[in-house]
């Protein structure tokens, strides 16, 4: 009855002749249903209708185009298959009679077929999203679910576009991934424009917000998808939206109160990328092989994102539990085509490498490691493997010289992470790594470590001491692999210079690597000595007599070579907490200076056996860092036997030097000018011989809305420095020279009293005399009798004062 009644229909719509441009598209529908009964007689008569309104709808319209057919059976398709309709033969007879039809058509035979091989890969797509609609794999499904958006993305459906996308996010949300459903929401709020133009009824979410324009979508869109980035510790890419909701909140429609609550939540966001914990994610390389594997699947790649504490073992045990028929391949080379073509499915796993892609405005810069930390692992799309294999005979005495890397890069069609856990690989590059490159590459992956080591316990003296221990002691003290005296015997000789000519160049940059070394090592072993306990007492004895053999062989052949204080020094943010920058090998080598060193030198090294002097770090507001030349930079000890000889000599009262121990005692009142004392570590202002009267005056706190240069140290801080004030303040400095500073301090502090007045002269005596103490190109001391009269004379105005 079926079969009759169908052709029945095919023959009215035949009859219709010019009439039919009036059932376009309103009829596309209903033909559709027809042709989707399982009957093959009825679907071999039905489809061709399709065809006949391409052509007819090609003629009527002038311009070549089967627009409204074509929308019409797109949208279509995609309710009648997700409601349970269709199958694997509709698509291929559909897509053989409309090849058939279009072919022998003279106008029709480019655009048509065209048209046919995409409606066929939508019903693939459709018909594999309703084969896994209830499978458990809620991952297959997402993957299914992207496949069909980009196949509407590419043909501008907008409305069904984003029904899948609100489709993906209820999936990432279910499975908690907060950062994936942050990007699957970018997708709609980048169909948005900052504008007062209405929503389309099919730009509208199905969330059921009340909006009326583009923009009041679009800013409800990127709250929630900050939102979604906090929760997934993406604060990079939260601060990236929220600046620009920021922007349209000042400059467009000046909404300041929303405006001061976004800006507090992105200082929040700086301050988690500083001091929270992330725990960054592996990254595994998933071949699935054989036929018995969906189509979306079949004999493909993917780079899967792991999660938090996610092993390989781990993902290993998920992975075939997805598909518990699969075989697990045990190598990790590209398998056959008889694997390829089984029946059968082989799934192929293993851990790969994502190679940092760092934004331009970080590069050749020293950048915290927290920093780097986030586009070490995100934002990548490129990932590496790296096999070792043997070419050539294996020498026993060093295997290093045959031993051989097999490098495969794998580049995925998007970057990780995004809509997905996982992206397909779109490109595979594979290349072989020479055994002298791989000793360079080594050699720079362990002076890198080092640094970071050394950098980190600078930074945070609480940290244990146990990875810098067995650091070192593998480096200084190897006694199973042995170092790198290995490339000495594989690479150093003349026989390989014979057997590998043209390679000077690399050699001698394994040399540089080996030297840059030592004065790695030396600061590690120098920490590593401040830190240690008595249990630690024998291992850093051998380590210092290993390293000092070591540093002695290694400097009279390679020579010495020593880092800048600007490698080494701690860096301190504004808020005074410690940043710790990851220093690569290139930078290490870029900015170190070489020299050659003769042998029987190594008594006459700075620092020899690890005992470098550690530089003393910049203060913020401090006079030191604030007059110094941040190009040559000196070390601690040095700076502070030049800071005391000054002061000695700018003084008409000689100093007695002082211990450190006695700190304490030499701030009393006898060491300072009489109208100054040091009270509860505040410098204080007497009037009278009594108590009474007392100002105290308290540096302004350092806040990050205080200008650095309003801020002036306590001398509780530079205690080194005010210990050698002794007697009446210098007089002032000629007026052309005055201390801006000076200036600037004495605006800040509220003067309504005389003794208000009196304390910021002498305090500014004070600052002066410490000035020209730091200073003394300008200042030099003046001993005459004339000079010491003058300085008189100011010590008794200030008294009266």
């Amino acid at each position: 009855m079926r079969k009759e009644v169908g052709l029945k229909i095919r023959d009215m719509w035949y009859n219709l002749g010019p009439h039919k441009i009036k059932f376009i598209p309103s009829m596309v529908g209903p033909i559709l249903e027809v042709t989707l009964t399982p009957e093959p007689d009825l679907r071999k008569a039905t489809i061709p209708i399709f065809f006949d309104m391409m052509q007819h709808e090609h003629n009527f319209s002038g311009s070549g185009h089967f627009h409204m057919f074509e929308n019409e059976l797109i949208t279509r398709l995609d309710q009648e298959v997700e409601g349970g309709r269709g199958d694997r033969q509709y698509k291929d007879l559909l897509e053989k009679l409309l090849l058939e039809h279009c072919r022998k058509h003279k106008y029709l035979s480019s655009s048509g077929e065209v048209f046919t091989v995409l409606v066929s890969s939508l019903l693939e797509n459709l018909l594999d999203y309703r084969t896994i609609a209830n499978d458990e794999s809620e991952e297959n499904r997402m993957s299914c679910t992207v496949n069909l958006l980009n196949f509407y993305k590419e043909k501008k459906r907008e409305d069904i576009y984003i029904r899948y996308v609100y489709k993906l996010r209820d999936l990432h949300l279910s499975k908690e991934n907060y950062t994936e459903a942050a990007y699957t929401l970018l997708l709609h709020a980048e169909l948005l424009q900052w504008s007062d133009k209405p929503c389309a009824p099919h730009l509208l979410q199905r969330d059921s917000y009340t909006v009326y324009t583009q923009q009041e979508l679009k800013e409800r869109l990127y709250l929630e998808i900050i939102s979604f980035f906090d929760k997934g510790k993406m604060w990079e890419q939260a601060i990236i939206r929220s600046k620009e909701l920021i922007e349209m909140y000042e400059n467009q429609i000046f909404h300041y109160e929303p405006l001061s609550v976004l800006l507090n939540k992105q200082a929040g966001f700086y301050q988690n990328i500083m001091r929270s914990l992330r725990l960054q994610p592996e990254y595994f390389a998933v071949g699935y092989y054989g036929q018995g594997f969906p189509s979306f699947l079949r004999n493909k790649i993917f780079i899967y994102r792991g999660k938090e504490y996610e092993r390989l073992e781990d993902f290993n045990l998920w992975l075939l539990t997805q598909f518990p028929n699969a075989e697990k391949l045990s190598s990790s080379s590209p398998p056959g085509d008889d694997i390829r073509n089984s029946p059968k499915q082989h799934v192929q796993c293993f851990s790969v490498k994502p190679l940092m892609n760092l934004p331009p405005r970080y590069k050749d810069k020293l950048v915290p490691e927290q920093i780097l930390s986030y586009y070490r692992f995100n934002e990548v799309h490129s990932f590496s493997y790296s096999r070792p294999f043997r070419r050539g005979e294996k020498d026993p005495d060093n295997e290093f010289a045959t031993m051989w890397i097999e490098r495969t890069t794998f580049t995925t069609a998007y970057k990780l992470p995004g809509v997905l856990k996982w992206f397909e690989v779109k490109h595979v590059h594979t290349e072989e790594i020479s055994p002298l490159q791989n000793a360079i590459e080594t050699m720079e992956l362990t002076n890198e470590k080092i640094s970071h080591q050394v950098q980190q316990h600078r930074a945070d003296h609480s940290l244990a001491l146990h990875p810098l221990s067995m650091l070192l002691n593998g480096i200084v003290d190897p006694a199973v692999m042995g170092g790198f005296s290995n490339y000495e015997k594989a690479f150093f000789t003349e026989r390989y210079l014979q057997e590998h000519p043209g390679v000077q160049d690399k050699i001698e940059l394994l040399k540089q690597l080996i030297a840059l070394q030592m004065p790695l090592l030396a600061q590690g072993i120098r920490i590593h000595g401040e830190k240690l306990t008595e249990n630690l007492r024998p291992l850093h004895d051998r380590l210092v007599s290993c390293f000092h053999d070591l540093r002695v062989k290694v400097e009279k052949l390679y020579g010495t070579i020593t880092l800048p204080s600007s490698l080494t020094d701690r860096k301190l943010s504004r808020a005074g907490s410690v940043v710790v920058p990851y220093i690569t090998s290139a930078t290490l080598r870029r900015l170190s200076t070489v020299s050659s060193s003769s042998s029987g030198s190594g008594s006459s090294r700075p620092g020899s056996e690890g005992s470098l002097p550690e530089p003393v770090p910049p203060r913020r507001g401090s006079l030191i860092s604030r007059h110094e030349d941040h190009n040559d930079r000196e070390d601690g000890d040095i700076r502070m036997m030049r800071l005391k000889q000054n002061v000695s000599q700018s003084q008409t009262i000689t100093a007695r030097p002082v211990e450190k121990q006695v700190y304490a005692q030499s701030l009393s009142t006898k060491a300072r000018p009489k109208s100054l004392q040091l009270s509860d570590g505040r410098l204080t202002l007497h009037t009278s011989s009594t108590n009474q009267g007392i100002t105290q005056i308290t540096p302004s706190p350092i806040t990050p809305k205080t200008p650095r240069t309003h801020s002036f140290p306590s001398l509780s801080t530079h205690g080194d420095v005010a210990l050698q004030i002794i007697g009446s303040p210098p007089p002032p400095p000629p007026k052309s020279r005055s201390i801006e500073g000076t200036q600037r301090l004495s605006t800040e502090v509220s003067v309504s009293t005389p003794s208000g007045i009196a304390c910021i002269s002498s305090l500014s005596l004070l600052y002066r005399h410490l000035y020209s103490t730091l200073c003394p190109s300008w200042c030099s001391p003046d001993t005459s009798t004339t000079a010491k009269k003058r300085r008189s004379k100011a010590a008794n105005t200030t008294s009266e004062g």
